[in-house]
Formats: C-alpha cells, structure tokens, sequence
C-alpha cells in the first residue's frame, strides 16, 4: 500500500477557458495548477470540520422552554 504523503500524478478534461484561468489564477498566487488544486481541497476539508465541529456543539440561540413536548402537542 502507498504512503499517504505519496504523490501521484492524475489526468483532467478540461475546456481551454478553464485551464487558461486556472493558470492566470495559479500565477496570481505564486503556485502551480497541482498546487492550486491541492489548496484547494485542503482549504474545502479544513472548513468542512470547522463546520461540522460547529454543528456538533450546536448553538445557543437564548430562548427557553416555557413547555414541555407533550403540552405542546395536547389535543
């Protein structure tokens, strides 16, 4: 099995518009398309966490039971 660090090299489709951007955008950050896309991903996990972290602990919007769920659902 591979190291996880490993690099390996992948093929993409893309239109000629795209790749033009995505090499004028690389240069604008000092990088690589390879490293654009990796930024990328890494950035994508690292909020996806902090987003589910945040869903986890919930949030305190300050309202309190005044009622419990079977008197609010009384017939």
């Amino acid at each position: 099995m591979p190291a996880l660090d490993e690099k390996q090299n992948i093929t993409l489709r893309l239109s000629r518009q795209t790749i033009q951007k995505a090499r004028v955008l690389a240069a604008q950050r000092s990088t690589s398309i390879s490293g654009l896309l990796t930024s990328q991903i890494e950035d994508y996990e690292r909020a996806m966490q902090r987003a589910m972290a945040r869903l986890e602990k919930g949030f305190d919007l300050g309202g309190t039971h005044t009622m419990d769920r079977d008197a609010l659902h009384e017939r």
